[in-house]
C-alpha cells in the first residue's frame, strides 16, 4: 500500500542484476517502489501481486508520462547499446516534465576525457542530467565481480584475461545496489551533486586465478590472451545479437588497457564505507560465495 508521506522511487531495470537487488534493498524502507517493464504481461503480473508496476519502453517516449506520474526519484540504468543516448535523453526530459526531484544514475569508472565510446556515452548522459536542473547523484562502478562468474568463468582449470598483466578494480553489484538504495532513501538533501566511486580492490589476471585457486582448492592458472583473441570473442557476441557499436567499444577498451590510456581502471577508489558505514565486499568474499559455480565451471574441459 502506497504511503503518501514517502517519496515514490521509479526503478528502471528492476529485473536486471543491479535492479533486482535494489528492489529487495528498498523493501521496508520509507519509500514507495515503482518498477517498470516493456512487457505488458509482466506489468499485469506484478500488479496482480499488489506491486506498483507501469509499462515503459525506453525506445517509445510515449510510454514515459504514465510511468513517471507522481514519481519523486528515479534510478536510471540503461542498456548496453548506443541507443542509451536517446533513451536517457528523452527519459530525463520526461522526468523534468513530471516534476522528478532526484535522478540516481549508474555510470562508469572513467576519467573525464575518456575516448572509449561506451564510457563517453555515459559521460554525455551525466552531463545532460546535470544540465536538466534536476538534482542528481552519479555512481561510478568499476568492473563487476559478477564478470568472474559470468563472461570470465574459469574453464579447464584456466582463467582467461585479455589485457595481459594489467590490473582492474572490482565491485560487487550487491554493493552498487546497496549504495543506490541508501542514496534513494536519503534523497537529494544528502546526496545531490555527488559523485560516488565504487572500486574496492585491484587485481591482475594472475592474482584473480590465485584467489580462485585458494577458494576452490583447485590449481587454476591464468591464461593471458591479447587483442586478436578478444576480437574473435567480440565477433561471436555480434553473431549472437550484441550491439555492434557497443561491441566495438569493448575492443577499444582492451586496446586502451594495453596501451595505458585506461590505466586508471586499476585504481582503488571506494566510497562505500562513507555511505553505508560498513566495508565493501571483497573479491575473495564474492568468490567464496560462488565457490560451487567456480568449481563446476573450472573442472569443465
Amino acid at each position: 500500500m502506497e504511503n503518501k508521506e514517502y517519496p515514490t522511487v521509479l526503478i528502471l531495470g528492476a529485473s536486471g542484476t543491479i535492479g533486482s537487488k535494489l528492489v529487495k534493498d528498498l523493501k521496508d524502507k520509507p519509500v514507495n517502489i515503482r518498477t517498470t517493464s516493456r512487457k505488458q504481461y509482466e506489468v499485469e503480473q506484478q500488479c496482480r501481486k499488489g506491486e506498483d508496476c507501469k509499462f515503459l519502453d525506453l525506445d517509445d517516449p510515449t510510454t514515459f508520462a504514465l510511468a513517471l506520474a507522481g514519481v519523486d526519484r528515479v534510478f536510471l540504468l540503461t542498456g548496453y547499446s548506443v541507443g542509451m543516448l536517446t533513451q536517457s535523453k528523452t527519459l530525463v526530459d520526461a522526468a523534468k516534465k513530471a516534476g522528478v526531484s532526484h535522478i540516481v544514475h549508474v555510470g562508469v569508472f572513467a576519467e573525464w576525457d575518456t575516448t572509449d565510446a561506451h564510457f563517453a556515452w555515459h559521460q554525455m548522459i551525466e552531463k545532460y542530467i546535470e544540465a536538466s536542473g534536476i538534482s542528481w547523484t552519479h555512481l561510478h562502478p568499476n568492473m563487476f565481480m559478477e564478470a568472474l562468474t559470468g563472461a570470465y568463468l574459469p574453464k579447464n582449470l584456466s582463467f582467461t584475461t585479455y589485457w595481459e598483466d594489467r590490473r582492474v578494480g572490482y565491485i560487487a553489484t550487491s554493493d552498487i545496489a546497496a549504495v543506490a538504495a541508501q542514496v534513494l532513501v536519503d534523497g537529494p538533501d544528502r546526496h545531490a551533486s555527488e559523485h560516488y566511486w565504487l572500486s574496492v580492490e585491484s587485481h591482475n589476471g594472475k592474482e584473480i586465478a590465485q584467489l580462485m585457486s585458494e577458494v576452490t582448492g583447485l590449481d587454476i592458472k591464468c591464461e593471458e590472451k591479447g587483442l586478436d583473441e578478444f576480437k574473435q570473442l567480440i565477433e561471436a557476441w555480434i553473431a549472437n545479437g550484441a550491439d555492434s557499436w557497443y561491441a566495438s567499444a569493448n575492443i577499444e577498451f582492451v586496446k586502451q588497457m594495453l596501451d595505458g590510456r585506461m590505466s586508471y581502471m586499476s585504481m582503488v577508489q571506494n566510497d562505500i564505507p562513507y555511505i553505508l558505514g560498513r566495508p565493501a565486499k571483497t573479491v575473495r568474499e564474492y568468490l567464496a560465495e560462488n565457490k560451487d559455480v567456480l568449481t563446476a565451471s573450472a573442472n569443465k574441459k
